[in-house]
Formats: structure tokens, C-alpha cells, sequence
């Protein structure tokens, strides 16, 4: 299978400003490339080109590198090609760059929702399949269009969420190559996930050696599909923007405070 056979692919207007990067982007459980629509679109109004896959944690890495190698050399040349994942995608993400399958090299990182083998969502409130369905969309996301999304979607794989995270991926935490990133690493938590610990994000940000942590205040699981989903956006453009001037992520605006304002008078 290649990945035009599998990519939904969102891209900047024709007659709109040159083409700034690519973000490839690899889901999480029960998730497909689709669902990342809104996030695609608002990155290609900043002149991004966005593919999300419709990859899954069981797929062989092998074929999700060959997926990725194609979209990397299809690239426009000359600027930053990002490798995404959220929740298992991400693990996948980082697994592609460690092991350095079909020679895919990228610019930088972008992980979202880091799980370990450890974490799942609480055991639902009931067995009633509404009940576990609105469980698990409370800890994927506090977004009620996201939610409406999810529940209208016939290809979504409800209940997935509490599948086990593949032991192949979830060592990839542990192992002794994170300090080997050569990349600079944007990870995006949710301040209150409940399937996967804040505290997993900050541990491999402290590992890897070119990584930023930001943390959404009383964020869900699905970071970038969450309430906040603007303000996240936002702050995945700005890191783009930096990485774009090189992997020194040099900063481009200084923000003073009022505080600091009303000192200087």
C-alpha cells in the first residue's frame, strides 16, 4: 500500500504564498488520518502541507516507514519536514527516527499524547456501550465538535483507546538511544490526560536533547483535537516558524511583560 492510497492530504491554497513545510502525521488508537481535518486545514491556511496517515499501532514499521519515505521525498525542497504522531503515533514517530528505517530523515519531531505500556483509560462506569463511548470521549477530548465528529464517524474504532499499547512501541521509552535524537522535539501534553500521565512527557523531554514540553492547562488526551485546539495550532505554527531559521529554534518575537513595562518607566 502506498501513501497516496492511505494519506488524507491538506495543502495551501494554489494562488497563496509558497509552501513553508510538511507535517506528516501518524494516529493514535481507533484513529484515522481523517480525523486530524481541522488540524490540517488550519496548518495549510499558514502555508503548510499536512498528510495524515491512516496507519495504525499494529502496522509493521517497516511499512509505515515506506509510507513516510515516500511523502518525505515528495516534499517541496528547501524546507522542514516534520515527522507527527499522536498517542501510539507518536511512539511510532520516535521508533522511525530511532531506527532509522528506509533512510526517512526529517527536521524535527512533533509528539502528541506520549503513552507508555502502562496507560489506558479507567474502566467505564458501566458496560453499556453508551456509557463506555461517553467515557472514553471525555478522555479523548472536552471539545463538544470534536466529540460530535467522533460519535457521527463510522470509521472510528470506539474502544480502542484501552487496547494495550504494543510492547515493541512502548519500549521505545525506555530504551537508551532518546539521547540520540539528533532533531529538535516539540511534545504536546494535556495537563489532565487520564490515559496517559503528564509526567511520561516530561520524563522522555528530559532524555531527549533538543526538546520543547507544552502543556495544555486542564487538557484531554487528543491534544490537538482538544478545547484548545486554536491555542495548540498555534503554538505547533510558531515552533514550524522557528525551525524553519534551523535546529537552533532561534526565537523570532521577544514578548515583554507589563510587569517589567512599568519597571522601566
Amino acid at each position: 500500500m502506498t501513501a497516496a492510497e492511505s494519506t488524507h492530504t491538506w495543502v495551501p491554497a494554489p494562488d497563496g504564498p509558497l509552501v513553508r513545510g510538511t507535517v506528516i502525521l501518524l494516529p493514535g488508537r481507533g484513529e484515522h488520518g481523517g480525523v486530524y481535518e481541522r488540524f490540517g486545514r488550519r496548518l495549510a491556511l499558514d502555508a503548510y502541507v499536512v498528510h495524515a496517515l491512516d496507519s495504525s499501532a499494529d502496522d509493521e514499521l517497516g511499512a509505515v516507514s515506506y509510507a513516510v519515505g515516500e511523502l518525505v521525498a515528495d516534499a517541496a525542497p528547501g524546507v522542514p519536514v516534520v515527522l507527527a504522531g499522536s498517542d501510539t503515533g507518536a511512539l511510532q514517530a520516535l521508533a522511525l527516527i530511532l531506527a532509522e528505517l528506509g533512510g526517512v530523515k526529517v527536521d524535527g519531531l512533533l509528539l502528541v499524547g506520549l503513552p507508555d505500556s502502562d496507560t489506558d483509560i479507567p474502566a467505564p462506569p458501566s458496560d453499556e456501550d453508551e456509557a463506555a463511548w461517553d467515557h472514553e470521549l471525555a478522555a479523548r477530548t472536552s471539545c463538544p465538535t470534536h466529540r460530535a465528529r467522533l460519535s457521527a464517524d463510522v470509521d472510528f474504532g470506539r474502544g480502542s483507546l484501552s487496547d494495550p499499547v504494543p510492547s515493541h512501541l512502548a519500549a521505545v521509552l525506555s530504551g537508551p538511544r532518546l539521547e540520540d535524537v539528533a532533531v529538535p522535539v516539540l511534545l504536546l501534553h494535556g495537563g489532565a490526560d487520564s490515559v496517559a500521565a503528564v509526567d511520561i512527557a516530561r520524563g522522555v523531554a528530559a532524555r531527549l536533547p533538543h526538546a520543547e514540553l507544552a502543556v495544555t492547562t486542564d487538557g484531554r488526551h487528543d491534544v490537538l483535537n482538544d478545547i484548545m485546539h486554536r491555542t495548540v495550532a498555534a503554538e505547533v505554527v510558531q515552533w514550524l516558524e522557528r525551525l524553519r531559521g534551523g535546529p537552533e529554534l532561534a526565537p523570532l518575537i521577544s514578548v515583554e511583560s507589563r510587569q517589567n513595562l512599568a519597571l522601566a518607566r
